[in-house]
């Protein structure tokens, strides 16, 4: 297959010296290394060497870092690459930490492709977890099932109906329940739908069972909350997760009280196997008690940061919920869901901007990012708030006259590129082939020298990053399709992929300057694959798989 991207060249060369004083504890040798330098240039390395602190001392040839680290050669523990890949830690600039750990201990049903597998898959589960008091899952999408309509809670009935089921769909958007699940959180046709949600409803009137948005909120006030030692478990199993494909950081998109807790509490017993830069959720209860002290730039050693808020503008395209200037065009009736008015995101964002907050805002439809585009040009200002970085967060249908807004307002696009080869399949049918040309689209917001950061929004997608650079560059999903790429002029090169991966997701967390690559005096956080991502053909960048994964200078996991 011919390759449609040049190969960036590289060069072997140190990137800095190390003080004199320095003693380097461990050595990197053989290593096939790829960074990116301070101008973003992609350069190569054999060797790197840093101390026990997981600082870096050196970085570059073999002799290099060996002259540079002679002081404390003799002591330091070396350990040899044997020629295989090394990269920075990789960076995913959107998750939920904890979300992905409900999903690895609840039922996934994001391999299912067709209402009836999925619902043998629901009570097969079921059956298996019958001391449960709730069935509970996530990852369901109508669309995969090629149904034309969302599922019922009738059917799920034919499933479950002993006990009250809640199913989560693939975007977190909208959930779907069974009548026990309905008729303890006194859901009714007569019930109405709450502001920003909607209860789905068929041409009688009825409750079908699934619930956009806001509505899910009346079943989740009727959810058992996860005990501290099921909230470990989930924490410690994606935790797992993302060092096996080579995340050192993420940032989470959403936390309380009690998330925060326990990631101090990881932090404090060194448990923690990836850098955390959190999001409060929201500017309310749990904003007021985690904000009393201000901002927490950095905590146990760099390893987690609270000085973020997540809000969101609308919902998501898959279910209609995204918010629109014009109607959908696979269903003229609907704009989709505002969460609030201009009064209260302005309010909100003004609360949080006040208290030296970076604001980060989920805005996926036209509307929802014009509105709160419209919110940060005023209230940045007004606030003072330039040096802050806020984000718009998804950034994934705008209309083009917004598009530059990004750069002179100074919003940071914080994308997902697997959300453009996932949503490939129902994105034109939503919005039609006008609007999508402002949707997943890269190509144009670098083109005006916006820096991106990209994420993947896991659970919604998977957590690997590989799957997420592959997107960027190929436009394709794993299967190849479509053969040229979908809409391919607003893909990624691979530089650039790769940056959004590092140095540009670091940078929309505030800490480019100790993350994102590996130079003097930034963290030792490196990952081993088993391929050269620079040499094999962009379409195998998926195939990509981790040896080792290493955060401040220790592994945190390897292989097996």
């Amino acid at each position: 297959m011919r390759l449609r991207h040049k190969q960036t060249r590289h060069t072997l060369i140190a990137l800095a010296l190390t003080a004199a004083t320095a003693h380097a504890t461990t050595v990197i040798d053989n290593a096939n290394g790829y960074t990116l330098d301070a101008k973003g240039d992609v350069v190569q390395f054999a060797s790197l060497a840093f101390d026990d602190a997981g600082r870096i001392l050196a970085v570059g040839s073999a002799g290099d870092v060996a002259a540079k680290t002679a002081t404390g050669a003799t002591r330091a523990k070396h350990v040899d690459m044997a020629g295989r890949t090394v990269l920075p830690g990789l960076i995913d600039a959107h998750g939920h930490v904890f979300g992905l750990g409900e999903m690895l201990t609840q039922l996934d049903l994001s391999a299912t492709t067709s209402l009836p597998q999925a619902l043998a898959a629901i009570g097969a589960y079921a059956r298996a977890n019958a001391d449960r008091a709730w069935v509970r899952g996530r990852g369901w999408n109508q669309e995969n099932w090629k149904l034309g309509r969302f599922p019922t809670a009738q059917e799920l009935d034919g499933a479950v109906a002993d006990r009250p089921v809640w199913l989560e769909r693939v975007d977190g958007h909208a959930g779907w329940a069974n009548g026990r699940a309905l008729a303890l959180a006194g859901i009714t046709d007569r019930t109405p739908d709450p502001a920003g949600g909607k209860i789905v409803r068929d041409a009688a009137g009825h409750a079908t069972g699934v619930l956009v948005d806001a509505a899910q909120g009346l079943i989740e006030k009727v959810l058992p909350q996860p005990t501290e030692q099921e909230a470990r478990t989930m924490l410690d199993r994606a935790l797992e997760k993302m060092a096996s494909v080579g995340l050192t950081s993420a940032h989470d998109a959403g936390i309380g009280v009690g998330q925060d807790r326990l990631y101090r509490d990881y932090a404090d017993h060194g448990k923690l196997t990836a850098r955390i830069y959190a999001m409060i959720g929201g500017t309310g209860a749990d904003f007021d008690q985690l904000s009393n002290n201000g901002p927490l730039n950095t905590y146990g050693h760099d390893m987690y940061a609270l000085r973020a808020v997540k809000l969101y503008a609308d919902g998501a395209l898959g279910s209609r919920g995204a918010a629109l200037l014009a109607p959908y065009t696979d269903d003229p009736h609907s704009h989709g869901l505002l969460f609030h008015s201009n009064g209260e995101i302005d309010a909100m964002i003004a609360k949080a901007m006040k208290k030296g907050y970076q604001v980060n805002v989920h805005a996926i439809g036209d509307a929802g990012n014009r509105q709160i585009l419209d919110t940060f040009a005023k209230e940045i200002p007004a606030n003072h708030g330039e040096a802050l970085r806020h984000r718009i967060e998804h950034a994934q249908v705008v209309t083009p006259a917004d598009i530059p807004r990004f750069k002179s307002i100074g919003i940071i696009p914080s994308m997902q590129p697997m959300h453009a080869t996932s949503d490939k399949n129902m994105a034109e049918q939503r919005i039609g082939p006008e609007r999508i040309k402002g949707a997943y689209a890269w190509r144009t917001f670098l083109q005006q020298g916006s820096r991106i950061a990209c994420g993947s929004d896991f659970p919604v997608e998977a957590p690997n990053p590989f799957f997420g650079i592959h997107a960027a560059v190929t436009r394709q999903d794993a299967a190849g399709n479509p053969i040229a790429g979908w809409y391919p002029e607003q893909e990624m090169s691979l530089k650039e992929a790769f940056r959004c991966f590092t140095l540009d997701a670091a940078y929309a967390g505030h800490q480019e300057k100790t993350l994102g690559s590996l130079e003097i005096g930034k963290y030792a956080d490196f990952i081993v694959v088993d391929r050269d991502m620079f040499k094999i053909s962009p379409y195998d960048i998926h195939k990509i798989g981790v040896l080792q994964t290493w955060v401040g200078g220790r592994q945190v996991w390897q292989k097996k």
